[in-house]
């Protein structure tokens, strides 16, 4: 797998984190101190500049009260 299609993923999965961050009302800060999450960090995630590990995919899904495969809808390979 190439590197821009990692990045591809990247972007898709964090504008879904952003959307539905949004959907429930939480600011970035908000929504980043209630997974336990630094804020740089969450921003960074949503921009699509991290490779996000799997212990923070979980607590983000956690504090958004969905299962994990909710928080991958929508992403697909281009």
């Amino acid at each position: 797998m190439e590197k821009a299609e990692l990045h591809s993923f990247r972007k898709q999965f964090g504008k879904r984190v952003r959307e539905l961050r949004k959907a429930r009302g939480y600011s970035q800060e908000a929504f980043a101190h209630e997974c336990d999450i630094h804020r740089t960090y969450m921003g960074d995630v949503e921009r699509g500049e991290r490779n996000i590990a799997l212990d923070n995919i979980v607590k983000i899904a956690n504090a958004l009260d969905i299962e994990l495969s909710e928080l991958f809808l929508g992403i697909s390979r281009k």
